[in-house]
């Protein structure tokens, strides 16, 4: 079996790591709090910072070119070639002052899910949206506080979701053809678990496991869905680790993000590092195709 190793890649330190994708042969992940979305290729180590003059809080590709971002302003697309940004929607924007986007990702069809957290801690107040292709936006799950980690199977007919301050990963129904969710169920409790620290960003492998990074935690822990057993970890020298995504042209090195804690002493903090020798691959990123 090949040894597992953790290092760094790239030269950034990002105050809050988060979100990365695979696209186009690079790594794609944002620094919420320093307002910016970076392009890392990990042969050279070269990165490509756009400052975006907001919090943003992920970030999908588009199949028609550029990026769909979500974060302080609603959700908006990017074109990192002229800057432009173009607005889609901003549901909370007047009611919950107090909210922002969070994670999101694209399901199989193409849809954008993306969801807000309450920056005030008031519990159930954000809510997990979609937006169809014609830009039709509804509210999908009520009652969210922080609206992190989504990821779908295989076969498309399940949908993995993490609020955070609930400590738990739940599992819904999923209709590919629809979009519609529905069942939920926890598949892991974390805190039950013995985990003292948050689930945060997640994503899937080719075997429907699901890794899941542990925010206070500096870990990435791979689950199974099915059983919700504890089949690996992965410790990370930043205990804020934020998000985690396959990569590489065989989709089988994790990038992991990470934040920095403020009275930690971690010279790594804020890196992104890869893990090697997992022996497992990850899926390709589902772009927007509104």
């Amino acid at each position: 079996m090949e040894k597992i190793t953790v290092k760094t890649i790239g030269s950034r330190i990002s105050k809050w790591g988060e979100g990365p994708i695979w696209w186009q042969d690079k790594l794609v992940y944002v620094d919420i709090e320093r307002h910016a979305l970076i392009e890392l290729a990990p042969e050279s180590g070269a990165e490509t910072v756009y400052e975006i003059g907001e919090r943003i809080g992920t970030v999908v590709p588009r199949a028609s070119g550029g990026y769909l971002c979500a974060g302080d302003s609603g959700i908006y697309s990017f074109d990192p070639a002229t800057g432009d940004k173009q607005n889609l929607a901003d549901p909370e924007a007047e009611k919950r002052p107090d909210n922002r986007f969070n994670d999101g990702k694209c399901d199989p069809a193409g849809r954008f899910w993306a969801g807000t957290i309450s920056l005030v801690k008031k519990t159930g107040d954000a809510k997990l949206y979609r937006l169809d292709e014609n830009h039709d936006l509804s509210v999908q799950i009520f009652g969210v506080t922080n609206s992190n980690g989504i990821c779908w199977n295989a076969a498309a007919n399940r949908m993995y979701y993490i609020d955070t301050p609930t400590r738990e990963i739940r599992a819904y129904d999923f209709d590919s053809k629809s979009g519609r969710i529905a069942d939920a169920g926890v598949i892991v409790d974390t805190e039950a678990a013995g985990y003292d620290s948050s689930p945060d960003g997640m994503t899937i492998d080719t075997e429907d496991k699901v890794w899941v990074a542990f925010c206070h935690g500096g870990c990435v822990v791979r689950f199974d869905p099915k059983t919700g057993e504890k089949l690996q970890q992965v410790d990370i020298p930043a205990v804020e680790t934020t998000a985690c995504a396959f990569g590489g042209p065989e989709l089988d090195r994790l990038f992991v993000t990470t934040g920095i804690k403020k009275d930690a002493d971690e010279p790594d903090a804020g890196k992104v590092f890869v893990v090697d020798g997992l022996g497992v691959q990850g899926v390709h990123t589902n772009a927007y195709k509104g």
